[in-house]
C-alpha cells in the first residue's frame, strides 16, 4: 500500500467517505464506481478471482492507496504501516482497495488518536492479527475448501464449484470465527486479571513446555511427503486436544515440536504425562520427549519469551525418550503445591505418620527422580529431575 509523491496525483478523484453510521459490507453497490470487465480483462486479472474477491470483502474497488489514506484521515507513510503489517504486499497505485479498507485505517487511526493504542502498538495489533489470520486462510483454502470444491459431477470444474459453496460458508465461518475470538479474548483476560499484581499481567510466571517428536529428521528422508504431512498434522491435533483438555494454552506448533504453557504445575506436569502416554499407545508415532520449566515469562503477540523458555527448550534436547524433564523451580513448584513430595523417603514418613494418627496419608500425584547435574548451553548448570506418575492410573 504504498505510493510515491509524484504518483499521489493519478487524475482519479478519491471516492466519497462513507456515509455516517454506515459500515463496509453495507455500501450502495448501485451509486458506486465500478471495476468493468474491459479493464479486468485487460489487467490480466481472472474474473472469477474478482468475482470471489467481491463476494468475500463485501465491496468493489474504489481507492487507490493515496485516495483510501486520503479517505480515511491517514497519512500515506502510517497507511502503509498497517497494510505491510496486515502482511500484503504493495499495490503501488492500482485501484484495488474497498470501503472496509478505509474503515479498517480509521479505525487503528482512531484508537491512537483516543489514546487508547499508542502508534506502536497499532501496527503491533495489525501485524498479530495478520499473522493468525494469514495461517488460519490459508489452511482452510488448502485443507478445508480444496476437499469440499471437488466437482460433484463430471465435467464441472473446481472453479464452477467454488463460487456459490464460499457463498454459503462466508457467513457462517465468519460468526464462528467471532465466536471463537470472542471465547478466547474471554479466557485469555481472565488468565491475566487473575495475576497477583500488575508487573504480572506482563512478566508472568508461568510452566512452559516443550514437546519434540524424536528422530523427525530422519523420518523426512524415509517417508512420503504425504505420509509425513499427515504424522505432522496427526501430532499438532493430539497435542493441542490435549493441552486445552487438561487447561493450559498451545502457544504454537513448528512441525516436529509443540509449546505450550500453563499457570498451574500441576495442570503442565499432566499434559506432558498425557503426551508421552497418548503418543506411546499409537504405533503409527514416534517416540516423544519433554522438557517443562517454570519461572518468569515474558509475552508478546500471543508468543512467549525468555530464560524459562529456553530452558525447557534445552531440557527437551537432553531429555530422555518417552520421558519427562523439569527444571528445580518447577519441581519446588510441585511439592510447594502438594503435587508431589520433595523425596519419596519424605512420603514414606508422612505416610506412616498418617497411619499412627489414624488419618489419610497424602495423596500425591506425581513422582519426582533427582538427575545428575549437567552444564545447558548459555545457561550453566542445571539439576533436572525426571517427572513420572507416583501411580499406575493415565
Amino acid at each position: 500500500m504504498t505510493v510515491d509523491d509524484t504518483g499521489s496525483g493519478t487524475g482519479a478523484d478519491p471516492a466519497p467517505d462513507t456515509e455516517p453510521g454506515r459500515t463496509a459490507g453495507s455500501v450502495n453497490h448501485t451509486s458506486s464506481p465500478r471495476v468493468d470487465a474491459p479493464e479486468d480483462h485487460d489487467s490480466g486479472e481472472d474474473p472469477l478471482a474478482l468475482r470471489l474477491e467481491q463476494l468475500i470483502l463485501g465491496a468493489e474497488r474504489r481507492y487507490t492507496p493515496f485516495q483510501a489514506a486520503r479517505s480515511a484521515g491517514v497519512s500515506m507513510e502510517l497507511a502503509s504501516r498497517f497494510w505491510r503489517a496486515m502482511g500484503f504486499a504493495d499495490i503501488g497505485q492500482a485501484k484495488a482497495l474497498t470501503e472496509a479498507d478505509v474503515l479498517a485505517l480509521r479505525r487503528l487511526a482512531g484508537l491512537v488518536e483516543a489514546g487508547l493504542l499508542s502508534e506502536a502498538m497499532a501496527v503491533q495489533v495489525a501485524r498479530s492479527t495478520g499473522q493468525t489470520t494469514a495461517r488460519l486462510a490459508e489452511w482452510q483454502i488448502d485443507s478445508f475448501l480444496e476437499g469440499l470444491t471437488e466437482p460433484p459431477e463430471p465435467g464441472m470444474t473446481r472453479t464452477e464449484v467454488t463460487y456459490p459453496l464460499m457463498e454459503l460458508l462466508l457467513p457462517e465461518l465468519e460468526e464462528f470465527l467471532v465466536y471463537v475470538w470472542r471465547r478466547q479474548l474471554a479466557a485469555a483476560t481472565g488468565r491475566v486479571v487473575q495475576a497477583g499484581d500488575d508487573e504480572e499481567m506482563v512478566d508472568r510466571r508461568l510452566a512452559v513446555g516443550f514437546a519434540d517428536l524424536v528422530g523427525f529428521t530422519r523420518l523426512t528422508r524415509r517417508m512420503e511427503e504425504e505420509e509425513l504431512g499427515e504424522l505432522v498434522e496427526a501430532f499438532e491435533t493430539t497435542a493441542a486436544d490435549l493441552v486445552a483438555a487438561h487447561g493450559g494454552r498451545l502457544v504454537k506448533t513448528l512441525g516436529d515440536e509443540v509449546l505450550y504453557a500453563a499457570d498451574d504445575a500441576g495442570v503442565a506436569a499432566e499434559i506432558a504425562l498425557r503426551l508421552i502416554e497418548t503418543m506411546a499407545n499409537d504405533e503409527t508415532m514416534p517416540e516423544l520427549r519433554v522438557g517443562i520449566a517454570f519461572g518468569t515469562v515474558t509475552t508478546r503477540m500471543g508468543d512467549v519469551f525468555g530464560t524459562t523458555v529456553n530452558l525447557a527448550s534445552r531440557l527437551t534436547s537432553i531429555a530422555p525418550r518417552d520421558a519427562v524433564l523439569v527444571d528445580g523451580a518447577f519441581a519446588e513448584e510441585l511439592v510447594r503445591t502438594g503435587d508431589a513430595p520433595a523425596s519419596e523417603a519424605e512420603a514414606a514418613e508422612a505416610a506412616a505418620a498418617a497411619e499412627k494418627e489414624g488419618e489419610e496419608p497424602p495423596s500425591y500425584r506425581f513422582a519426582l527422580q533427582p538427575m545428575w547435574q549437567r552444564p545447558v548451553r548459555g545457561l550453566g548448570v542445571v539439576e533436572p529431575w525426571l517427572l513420572a506418575r507416583r501411580d499406575t492410573e493415565a
